[in-house]
């Protein structure tokens, strides 16, 4: 051990693995604080480290791309969990995705093989003494979240955000779904293909936005993670606005008309093994049964079995441009916020409340 001073790191997620690993690479020693599997989330369904939520891509490769240019960046500062998530990458075309699972095993697997990181299974409701950073993302505990916020003042910030559904592998009708990446060869490709025909494009809208959602509200733009929409959201923009958009069938071709469709969801696989795949761009706020009735009407999902179903939740985070200072730290204070709970959108509006919590 060292006699440095302890660091507490609050939350086990890709923020607060990251800080924690790299830390005790640095010779720091570290207590890990994670409160699953004794307290969970809505969104969150195992107890592993670095559980990924939403989505299983962590975007662009590409160096020409933002995405890919912050990776080659963080490859050349060593990130940890890059370098596990590429260990841990599923063919995606030019997206590093990853098997949830073993990128989650292979990020717990290193941190309780770290001997400088104390890993306590337990929910912090108090901010702790000493140097602290707080990493426990937008799904902060609601004790910790009104602690923060009592010190930070200011106004609390949040809006919703959305998960995508999961399907079994083999429910898939592969006589309809076809396997291609946009203007690759049909047979081919990382990607499953859903072809729809106007007609059914047109019927599955129609019935897209009618369903049923869990949150029965009409959301204004500054409420949703614009990232992350729901599909329901977006159709309701009008009949064109997913086909233009997650559901583009440009560089695609039916192998079955040798044409291009008139609109296509895409599924990526979720593991190595490629047993279940998720909707891309159908994060959703339906109930659970109209999920299964609505997407079954997707050609190639009519016997959809669900290994997941998409879920909405609220994220809370902190106004980090007037409450923080620029390392990302409470102004004279050893207290500093690491991820997602620092904020992702430019402009997000307070709380309607304005209080802490929202």
């Amino acid at each position: 051990m060292t006699d440095r001073t302890c660091v507490t790191v609050v939350g086990g997620g890709l923020a607060g693995s990251e800080c924690a690993l790299t830390l005790a690479d640095m010779g720091i020693p570290v207590r890990l604080f994670e409160m699953r599997p004794a307290d969970s989330t809505k969104a969150h369904h195992g107890a592993g480290l670095a559980e990924l939520v939403c989505s299983n891509s962590l975007k662009s490769l590409r160096a020409a791309s933002a995405a890919g240019m912050l990776k080659c960046e963080l490859t050349l500062m060593g990130s940890p969990l890059l370098r596990l998530a590429k260990q841990a990458q599923i063919p995606a075309g030019g997206a590093l995705a990853v098997d949830r699972e073993r990128f989650s095993d292979a990020v717990t697997r290193a941190v309780c093989a770290e001997p400088l990181i104390e890993l306590v299974r337990e929910r912090v409701d108090v901010l702790p003494d000493g140097p602290c950073v707080i990493a426990a993302g937008p799904l902060c505990a609601d004790a910790l979240f009104a602690e923060l916020g009592a010190r930070l003042g200011g106004a609390a910030l949040s809006f919703f955000d959305a998960a995508a559904p999961v399907v079994e592998a083999d429910s898939v009708d592969r006589g309809i779904a076809f396997a291609q990446d946009r203007y690759g060869d049909a047979g081919g490709g990382d990607y499953l293909n859903c072809p729809f025909t106007r007609d059914e494009w047109h019927a599955f809208w129609t019935e897209l936005v009618g369903a049923q959602r869990v949150v029965q509200r009409d959301f204004e733009g500054s409420d949703l993670f614009q990232a992350c929409q729901p599909a329901e959201e977006v159709a309701r923009k009008g009949e064109d606005a997913l086909r233009f958009g997650a559901c583009k069938p440009v560089g695609l071709v039916d192998p079955r008309t040798g044409r291009r469709p008139w609109a296509a969801v895409q599924l990526r696989a979720e593991n190595a093994q490629a047993t279940a795949y998720n909707l891309v761009g159908f994060q959703t706020n339906l109930t659970w049964p109209e999920q299964r009735r609505v997407f079954r009407m997707i050609p190639g999902l009519g016997e959809a079995e669900f290994a997941r179903f998409g879920v909405m939740h609220r994220n809370s985070f902190v106004d980090a441009p007037h409450v923080l200072d620029a390392s990302f730290a409470v102004p004279g204070t050893q207290l500093r916020l690491a991820g997602q709970i620092c904020g992702t959108e430019a402009t997000p509006k307070p709380s309607r409340r304005g209080i802490w919590p929202p």
